[in-house]
C-alpha cells in the first residue's frame, strides 16, 4: 500500500510518496550516477536492451532492482502504487515490475511526457509480471504518479492495458491503491475503447475504503496546485495517523499524533504513515520540489523507515544523497525505534523519538536552505559529508535513553 500526491503550479510542482511495504522490509537510498548505452541491462526478471541512464536519486526495497520513487537529473519525478485489477497478476510471466518501470523511465526520461512514453512503450513490448514483494511471493500490477517542473501525469495499468491523465498548472493529483480514472482519462492503450470507463478494471470484489480513506486527506491538500502548498505540508501529510494535523518541520510546537491502536478496526488503522503490524508499514518516503527555473536546483527530502520516527533528510538531486541513507545499518537504526512507538506507550515513545529527531530535522532544513542558491555545489557537497554522523548521534542518544 502507497501513496502519492503531487501539487503542479507556476513556479514548479511539489510532488510526494510513501512506500509502504511488508514489514521488516529493507530500503535504501541511494545515488544512481549517469550509464552510458550498452549491450544489456538486467532488470529484476528480464535482460533487455541498455539504452544508458541520467543521473538520479531514488529508494528502493534493498532486494529489487527497480525504486519505489525517485527523481533524475532532468527534474523528473515518479513513484508507483499497488493495484487490484479484473486481471490475475499472478497468472502473468515474470517481465518488468513495477519499481523497473519507475527506475527505467527515471534513467530515460527528460520530462514527464517522456516518462510516460517510455514506461508504456516499455509495457508494450516487454508486459508486467512477477514478484514484487518477497515473503510471501507477492504479484501485482502498478499505477504511477509521474511529474516534472510543469505537468504531472497519473498512468494506470492492468497487464499491458492503461490509462493516462494529464495535469496542468494550477492543479494536483493523488494516487492509491485503487484505479481512480473513470472517463477522465486523455490516453491510453489500443485496447481500451475511446469513452471507456477505465474503472471497468477494477476488481470488484476488493474492497476500497483502505484507499479512499486517504485519498479524502491526501486529494483536497493538492487540488488546488502548489500555490500555498510547502514542502513542509507535504511531510505533514505523510506522516499522517489519521488524527490532528502534524506541525511541520519547522514549526516549533512540534504537535505529535501517536499510531492508531494495534486493534484499531479496518479501514481506520491504514493510515498514510502505515502502522499495520507484522503486515504493511511505510518503509521510506521523500517529498521533492521541482522548481521551472532551471538556475534553481531541484530539492527532495528523503526519510528512512516510517516518517513519525524518522529524519526527512534534505538532498540536492542528481548531486546526490548521504552515504548513511544507503547503509542498511541505518534504516535498522530508525527500525528499531518501531517496537516503542507502536506500544502501548506509544504517544509518549515518540514525543521523545520527535524530541531528539525534530530539532535535528529543522537544522537540516535550515542548512540546505542556506546552500540552495545558485553556484552553491561545493557548499551543498560540504552539507551532504555532515549529515550521516548527525543522525548517527541523534539515534544513539534515543536508544541510549
Amino acid at each position: 500500500m502507497c501513496d502519492t500526491f503531487a501539487a503542479v503550479g507556476a513556479q514548479g510542482t511539489l510532488f510526494a510518496k510513501s512506500s509502504d511495504r511488508p514489514a521488516g522490509e529493507l530500503q535504501i537510498a541511494e545515488t544512481f550516477g549517469r550509464r552510458k548505452p550498452g549491450s544489456a541491462l538486467h532488470t529484476q526478471y528480464l535482460t533487455i536492451p541498455d539504452p544508458g541512464a541520467a543521473a538520479l536519486v531514488g529508494s528502493r526495497p534493498a532486494w529489487l532492482w527497480g525504486l519505489e520513487h525517485g527523481v533524475n537529473e532532468h527534474r523528473v519525478a515518479i513513484g508507483n502504487q499497488m493495484l487490484w485489477t479484473t486481471r490475475d497478476p499472478r497468472s502473468a510471466s515474470p517481465a518488468l515490475i513495477g519499481m523497473d518501470l519507475v527506475r527505467l523511465a527515471l534513467e530515460q526520461a527528460t520530462d514527464a511526457d517522456a516518462a510516460l512514453t517510455v514506461i508504456t512503450d516499455l509495457l508494450a513490448r516487454h508486459g508486467q509480471g512477477g514478484a514484487a514483494e518477497a515473503n510471501p511471493p507477492k504479484a501485482y500490477f502498478s499505477s504511477f504518479l509521474i511529474a516534472d517542473p510543469q505537468r504531472a501525469w497519473v498512468l494506470e495499468t492492468s497487464g499491458s492495458t492503461w490509462a493516462g491523465r494529464a495535469v496542468g498548472p494550477g492543479s494536483g493529483a493523488a494516487i492509491s491503491n485503487r484505479i481512480s480514472l473513470n472517463k477522465d482519462w486523455t490516453v491510453a492503450s489500443p485496447d481500451v475503447e475511446p469513452g471507456t470507463d477505465f474503472d471497468r478494471y477494477r476488481r470488484p470484489t476488493t474492497p476500497t475504503e483502505h484507499a479512499d480513506r486517504r485519498l479524502a486527506l491526501t486529494a483536497p491538500a493538492v487540488t488546488g496546485g502548489a500555490d500555498g502548498v510547502t514542502p513542509e505540508d507535504m511531510v505533514s501529510l505523510l506522516r499522517d495517523h489519521g488524527g490532528a494535523p502534524w506541525g511541520s518541520p519547522n514549526d516549533s510546537a512540534g504537535a505529535v499524533v501517536a499510531p492508531p491502536p494495534a486493534d484499531a478496526p479496518s479501514p481506520l488503522g491504514v493510515t498514510i504513515c502505515m502502522h499495520l503490524r507484522d503486515n504493511q508499514t511505510t518503509n521510506g518516503s521523500m517529498v521533492a520540489l521541482l522548481p521551472t527555473d532551471t538556475d534553481a536546483p531541484s530539492r527532495a527530502w528523503i526519510a528512512l523507515g516510517s516518517p513519525c520516527f524518522s529524519v526527512f533528510v534534505p538532498v540536492f538531486p542528481p548531486l546526490g544523497v548521504p552515504r548513511e541513507l544507503a547503509r542498511p545499518a541505518r534504516w535498522r537504526a530508525f527500525e528499531a525505534l518501531r517496537p516503542a512507538v507502536e506500544g502501548p506507550d506509544g504517544e509518549e515513545a515518540l514525543r521523545r523519538v520527535r524530541s531528539v529527531l525534530g530539532p535535528l530535522e529543522r537544522e537540516l532544513w535550515e542548512e540546505a536552505d542556506a546552500c540552495a542558491a545558485p553556484g552553491q555545489h561545493d557548499e551543498r557537497s560540504r552539507y551532504l559529508a555532515r549529515v550521516g554522523p548527525r543522525l548517527e548521534r541523534a539515534l544513539h542518544l534515543i536508544t541510549r535513553e
